[in-house]
This record gives structure tokens, sequence and C-alpha cells, in this order.
């Protein structure tokens, strides 16, 4: 049985856990109401006995429960804009959703992670996008590893204790990297092994598979679609709202779905939301079922507590109703909530009224490929597909990086909880400047004054303070003080703080006239460091199209343990014709001046 996932699919319900927001007395009410709600139902399973019908009666109850819970949450979640990537971008650099599918499974490969135990060796699927953004339904199970001595250890779901033998399985610790495995070699008490003296795994071996619906189909809708469908081929959609921050969609398909996608139930709608900045807005949670769903289910839910029982009757009776009523809805329902003001939508519908499904069985070498490596010979690591990295356009964009976009990026924040380490922090988004920043900085001075209030709660007389009183780190753009040792209590604080700021110059350059420190070697560069040195040196890679190559990784070649970088080798999927280079040529200290009223700790 394959493991199955499904990115795009919702049990019913998808929703992302928000943090908690302040209340108007409208929404306590509700609150109070849905708990008063939640108490009720939780009493009325009390008087339950038969323990088949209870649990089937908590389960439909619970679900409605949660789900009316996530209604309230999503409906009085602040509207605050947070942007995340499109979705469908990977699609639209391949010509059908079958392409997508098959760079999927060709650009699997493995890597042997570098290990500080001589007992465990982890092992790193490499995937070409990530299973998260990738939106078709795939399955990946693997079966067994291969080792140096020929040994064939199978898979197993858990470790096990009592196993005296190697063992593969998941690995435990990776909360990063889920898909990671384990080779995990038997420990015996008083017996020193080195890593290096157990057979290695040379092979993984497993099977892979995905399903491509026939086509995709991309919608811009906007307000004055409201009310009105929208129709490609056998795929309708139909624009019910838009309100602020969120839509309610409806999908009818005029076809049936394929019978290869019948076990696996893919949610066909992709829906995405931008703003006026033209940015796609990050999703905070959908409710998938319609009124009339919920209506029926609350029906049901009437129906099973009115029983005494639980018996196959009644449980055939509620699966037919069930049947009966998914068959009269042809359309596919909902609502999604988005973290921002909604300007425009893009609906994305996968039509699965055809699939291909594309299964492969996987031998795939294990390669070591350290970020850090004393080989002096350049380790190939071949890619017979292309992948585009869509965000580097919008990461490049700070290389430009003014003082005032420096400065106006900056965000204040306090905290005043521990008098002792009360804090200001300036902070500002990580950008591609900072990056070429890098560690070399020039000015550690940080003026700071403390100040009293005046009558009227303005800045008063200056504060006459111990040196301990107070700490700025200005490479973290932190103001940390003690109150205890302030004479009176300060109001304002008034200092500057430096910022540092690269400057960038970019340079573009055809592989094929590459200067002297830079070769290629299909699809890898080769960087010497003496030349053009990491700290101050970028490389992004486009082939023919245009478009940035991703990067793979990459892998930088040293004289000694934690010595000099002889060369870097950056790997990218594809091949690339066009280096661009981007070179801080200065280092700039920006003094970001600062007048902030500071907030004052609570009284216990």
């Amino acid at each position: 049985m394959m493991d199955v996932r499904s990115p795009l699919a919702c049990l019913g319900l998808g929703v992302v856990l928000l943090a908690s927001s302040g209340c108007s007395p409208d929404d306590e009410h509700r609150q109070t109401s849905l708990d008063e709600k939640t108490a009720q139902f939780e009493h009325s399973l009390d008087a339950i006995q038969d323990p088949t019908l209870k649990s089937a009666v908590a389960e439909l109850g619970g679900s409605l429960l949660l789900l009316e819970r996530a209604r309230f949450k999503l409906s009085t979640k602040p509207i605050e804009a947070e942007y995340g990537e499109d979705s469908l971008a990977l699609l639209k650099h391949y010509p059908t959703p079958q392409a997508l599918a098959d760079t999927y499974i060709k650009g699997l490969f493995v890597l042997r992670k570098a290990s500080h135990s001589d007992y465990l060796t982890d092992l790193q699927p490499v995937f070409p996008f990530a299973p998260a953004a990738f939106s078709f339904p795939n399955g990946l199970e693997w079966q067994s590893v291969t080792l140096s001595n020929n040994e064939t250890v199978p898979f197993q779901p858990e470790w096990s204790e009592t196993d005296p033998g190697i063992q593969l399985s998941p690995s435990s610790s990776n909360l990063t990297n889920p898909d990671d495995l384990t080779v995990t070699y038997p420990f015996v008490e008083g017996i020193e092994t080195e890593n290096t003296s157990q057979p290695q795994p040379v092979t993984l071996k497993g099977r892979i598979e995905v399903i491509a619906p026939r086509k995709v189909f991309t919608f811009d809708l906007s307000r004055k679609d409201v009310g009105h469908s929208r129709r490609e081929e056998n795929v309708s959609v139909k624009l019910l709202s838009l309100e602020k921050n969120h839509a309610e969609i409806e999908l009818t398909n005029s076809a049936p779905q394929a019978p290869e996608v019948a076990d696996v139930s893919p949610s066909p709608l992709l829906v995405q939301a931008r703003d006026t900045s033209g940015r796609f807005l990050t999703r905070s949670g959908s409710i998938n079922e319609s009124a009339a769903q919920l209506a029926f289910y609350e029906t049901q839910l009437a129906k099973m507590q009115k029983q005494k029982t639980w018996s196959d009757a009644l449980e055939q009776q509620l699966h037919e109703q069930q049947k009966a009523f998914e068959h009269k809805q042809p359309s596919h329902y909902t609502k999604v909530y988005f973290n921002g003001l909604i300007d425009n939508l893009q609906v994305s519908v996968l039509d699965f009224s055809g699939a291909t499904v594309t299964r492969k069985d996987l031998e795939l070498a294990i390669r070591r490929l350290d970020k850090n490596t004393l080989e002096k010979t350049v380790q190939r690591l071949p890619m017979p597909v292309t992948v585009y990295d869509d965000q580097v356009q919008d990461w490049l964009k700070d290389a430009t990086l003014t003082e005032d976009q420096l400065k106006n990026s900056v965000r204040v924040s306090q905290s005043v909880e521990d008098a002792s380490a009360a804090r200001v922090e300036f902070d500002h988004p990580y950008t591609f400047n900072d990056d070429l920043v890098g560690a070399t900085r020039t000015s550690s001075d940080a003026p700071v004054t403390f100040f009293t209030a005046d009558d009227e709660g303005k800045r008063g007389e200056p504060i006459e303070l111990p040196t301990e009183a107070f700490e700025v780190d200005p490479w973290r753009g932190t103001l940390t003080y003690d109150l205890n040792l302030f004479p009176e209590n300060p109001e304002y604080v008034v200092g500057s703080l430096p910022l540092f700021l690269a400057s960038i110059e970019k340079g573009s350059i055809d592989t094929a006239r590459l200067p002297g420190g830079l070769s290629l070697d299909d699809n890898a560069l080769i960087v010497d460091q003496a030349l053009f040195p990491s700290d101050s040196w970028r490389f992004f890679a486009k082939d023919t199209s245009g478009n940035y190559l991703k990067e793979i990784l990459n892998v930088s070649h040293r004289a000694a343990e934690h010595g000099t970088a002889l060369f870097d080798v950056h790997y990218f999927y594809g091949q690339p014709t066009t280096i661009e280079t981007y070179q801080r040529t200065a280092l700039n200290t920006v003094q970001y001046g600062f007048e902030v009223k500071l907030d004052k700790p609570e009284t216990k």
C-alpha cells in the first residue's frame, strides 16, 4: 500500500493554526455560545451507552464543532498582509501536467548526509521541488538499501530496539526533512566501531507513483465576476462571493472523475489571491463544506443521536443516504480565507476527468556531497531534468537597495516583561543585500541616551546612568536595559544604530566565454576562491529560456578541515548558458537614528 501524498486534498476541512486575536463583544458572545454548545454536546455523549454509537456520534459531532470553531477563528482573525509564492509557478514552465510529473520523478536523487555518530548514517532524498509544493497526488515507498558488502537491508516503518542487525527506517530526529531515512548499525557494549568500518549504504531502492491530471485550467477573477460562471471545455467555475479577505467558489465538472483517482479523491481546486501590489497572499484556511452539506451532516447527526444502539442496518442506511446525497451534488465548493485584502483571484482547476498514472521502480545511487570537503576533484552530479527558480528574480531586486529603503524597512518592537532585561529590537527583513554584507563590518558605534518625560508627556531630561545599565548589540540590532539600575523610569530612548549596505556590481557572462577562475563542467559551475572569494561574490545561472535555473546545492572544496577554501562548486538543475555575477565592491555604514517612546512594564 503506497503512502499517497496529496497536498491539495482536504478531508472536509483545511485550516491553518491561527494565533489568537482580540475579540469584539459580538465575537465574545459567539465564542461563549460555541463553548456552551460544545459543553452540551459532550454532556449528551455521556448519555449514550452503546460504545460504537457513542464513537460514531463523537466523530461526526466533533467534526462539525471543529468546523464551526474554525469558521469563527477565520472570520475574526485580523486582516494583515502576508505574502507567499505562486503555487502554480512550477506548472507554467512545462508544456503539460505529465511533463511536470516526469520531472518530479526523474529529478529525485539521494544524498548521504554528514554523520556525527558511529552508529547512524542519514540518507536524504532530494526532490527537484518540495513535495508540499507539488500539486499532483504522489506516493513514495522505500523498499531496501544495498550496502558496500552487497548486503540488502529491507525498509521498516520504525526502528526496532530488539532487532540485532543493521536497520533502514525513517529518521526520527529531522523535522525539516521528514523524508529522511536512517541506516542504524547495531551497538555492541564495550566495542568501538568507527562508522567508516561499517558496510556503507550504496544504493537505495523504492517505488514512486505520480498521478497527473488531464489538464489544468486557470481562471482570473475579480469582483465583476461575482455571480457569473466561467467555462473551459468540461469545467465551469462560479464565483459566489468575494469579500475583503475571503472568497466562495463553486466548481462543476461535467465529465466524471477518472477511475485512476477514485481511491485518492484529490481536491481539484487551487485558489490564489493577489492584493493591489500584485503579490500573492498566503492562505489562512478554508472551509470546504457548503450550507447544503452542513445541513445534511447535521440531519445525520440528529438521526444518530435518537438511536439507542448501533446496528449494521443503521450503518448501511447512513452510508446509502450519504452516497445518494453526494450523487446529487455535482459541484465542488470551497470558501478560502487569505492573509490580506484581496484585489483579484487566480482559480486553477486540476481536471481529473482524465488522469495518467506513472509508476517507476527506483534504484538510486547514494551520493556524498558534503557542504565542505577536502576532496580535490569535482564530483559530477548529472541531472536529466530542468527546474527553474522563480524566486531568484524577487530575491535579486535588493541588489540595488538604497539607504532610504533600508531605513524604511526597519521595524521597532519592545519587550518589558522582564524589568532587568527590557529590550528594544530594531529588525528588518533579511535581503540579498544582507547576504552580501557578510561578516566584515566596519562600525560598532551606537550612541544611546535615555530620557524622562516632561509635564506634557514629551521628551524631558537625559538620565545619568552607569555603563552596566544598558547594552547595545549593533550587529543584532538590540538594545537591552536593566530598569533596576535606573534612578527614575525612562520614558524615551534616543540614539542611532549602524546599518550596513553593500554596493553591488552586476555582471553577465556567456558560458562559452567564461574568464579565468570560472569554469563549467556540465551542470556544475566551478569558482576559484582566490579570484572570486565567496564572501563578496554570488553567482546565478540561466539557460537559453532566460529563466533562472534552480541551484541543487553547492560544495566548498578546502585545503584543510577549517582551512582556506580552494574552489566552490555550484550544481544546477539544467544546462547553464549565462552566468550572472554579483560582486560587493564596497561596504557602507548607514546610521539609523531613532526616538522610541518606551513601553512601561506591567505593575504587579
